[in-house]
């Protein structure tokens, strides 16, 4: 699969493109601080992944990757600000608004969507897919479900969590698979439930480290669903519950890879980075504020 410094040399090469030296130079160095370092890439790594199994270049791929990086950047600038989680750390550092203001974060993250699909429309020009590729990264970050919607869900007094974790997380998820199959011209549609149930799993794991972990490993504020009374898998079904569902996600996820001509290699691939990604999740360990509780 591809390697991830390839990946992080053509973002910071789009970076320089997407917000020119003679940007507003605070407004810069807030887009800068959101998007480097990044955290796992996961998306991103997934869209070059799925491309390259069904027979693309990285290159091929590379503008897809970097929208829905940079998107999904977008994403977590907006969640932390104050009137959503007011969260002051993220990837172990200040938060946007924590660092910049709050004026300059609402920007960084407008900034943002709109260089996810600046990158699209450039690395894509001339491609017959590119019509495609922008309605895919659209619906994934809009008010009918996707980034926006997920939003959105929180401030509804009884969000139905299915439709909230989709919105959430799911979507951009199932957008990275299908971006990628894209890339490669094949057929985006069957590869959407491997990025959904990715996804799923991905946000199951972080409901479950929010009321198991700590602030300290994973490098932003943990207790947030409860302080905010927003759902969660692990409050709909309990914590063993939720790990059980975590668990058969990671083998259901592996059986809705479509054929492909790496289709192999990237069974591989999947299941070792899933593994990676929720093992801190499906650890035995006490819900930290029940713990908190019985100390």
């Amino acid at each position: 699969m591809v390697r991830i410094d390839a990946f992080e040399s053509a973002l910071a090469r789009s970076f320089r493109r997407l917000v020119p030296s003679d940007a507003p130079p605070r407004l810069r160095a807030a887009v800068r601080h959101a998007v480097f370092p990044g955290g796992a890439r996961v998306r991103p790594r997934l869209v070059l992944a799925v491309a390259q199994a069904c027979g693309a270049t990285p290159e091929d791929a590379m503008p897809a990757a970097i929208a829905i990086e940079l998107l999904h950047c977008a994403s977590l600038v907006h969640d932390d600000l104050p009137c959503f989680d007011d969260a002051q750390l993220r990837r172990g550092r200040p938060t946007v608004h924590a660092r910049f203001g709050e004026p300059i974060a609402v920007l960084c993250g407008d900034g943002l969507i709109v260089a996810a699909f600046d990158e699209l429309a450039h690395g894509f020009a001339g491609r017959d897919m590119l019509g495609r590729a922008v309605s895919l990264l659209a619906a994934a970050a809009g008010a009918g479900a996707g980034l926006v919607a997920g939003q959105a869900w929180e401030e509804e007094p009884q969000p139905v969590l299915d439709r909230y974790h989709r919105a959430k997380t799911g979507v951009l998820f199932e957008a990275a698979a299908a971006l990628g199959a894209l890339a490669a011209g094949a057929e985006p549609r069957p590869w959407r439930p491997l990025g959904s149930a990715f996804g799923e799993g991905f946000q199951i794991a972080d409901d479950i480290l929010d009321r198991t972990a700590s602030e300290f490993e994973l490098g932003k504020p943990v207790g947030q669903d409860v302080s905010h009374a927003r759902p969660s898998a692990v409050d709909e079904l309990g914590l063993e519950r939720a790990r059980a569902r975590l668990d058969a996600i990671r083998s259901r996820a592996l059986v809705l890879l479509p054929p492909c001509p790496g289709r192999d290699e990237l069974h591989s691939w999947l299941a070792q980075l899933m593994s990676g990604l929720f093992a801190r999740a499906l650890v035995r360990t006490p819900d930290r504020m029940d713990a908190s509780l019985s100390a």
